[in-house]
């Protein structure tokens, strides 16, 4: 049942994402509360917490991106659901198929729009004002641009290589 709940939420909000660039608490909220309550229903005190270390955990590993501007607060919510529902060990693998499928989809964008090159160069200047004690911020300034998209893509693909990984 929880697997079916936590599949049709996944799939909503990365429609919503991928359509929209938002994760809808309409969507999320009555999952958290469904989550929170089953787990409580179903391994009574010890099912309560199991949940509640689970909430911590997504909100845990996706708050410092999400503060540094990196991330957006859907995405830190639905982490946080994610683990309300399945737990602390589920996020756990979620978090590491999460980070994988982020870096190759970063990876793609790079090499689509072909600003490979640019980033290189900018880290190896980076690297050298380092060594020679010249630092400066700006050095890594890749004109401003940010490479985003919607990250509930890659939350999607690591929750699924967790169901995967777990069974």
């Amino acid at each position: 049942m929880q697997d079916l709940v936590l599949a049709l939420m996944l799939t909503v909000c990365l429609v919503t994402d991928l359509r929209s660039r938002k994760i809808y608490n309409l969507v999320i909220f009555p999952v958290l509360i469904f989550g929170i309550g089953f787990n409580f229903v179903t391994g009574g005190g010890a099912g309560l917490l199991q949940s509640l270390w689970g909430t911590l955990a997504g909100l845990g590993i996706l708050i410092i991106p999400f503060v540094l501007g990196g991330m957006g607060a859907g995405d830190v919510k639905l982490l946080a659901v994610i683990g309300a529902v399945k737990g602390p060990m589920f996020i756990v693998y979620t978090a590491i198929g999460m980070g994988l499928a982020g870096g190759v989809i970063a990876l793609a964008i790079i090499l689509y729009q072909r600003n490979f090159h640019r980033i290189v160069a900018s880290f190896l200047q980076g690297g050298l004002m380092i060594m020679l004690r010249n630092f400066r911020i700006s050095a890594l300034n890749l004109d401003n641009e940010k490479i985003m998209f919607p990250y509930g893509l890659a939350i999607t693909i690591g929750a699924m290589g967790a169901f995967w990984w777990m069974r």
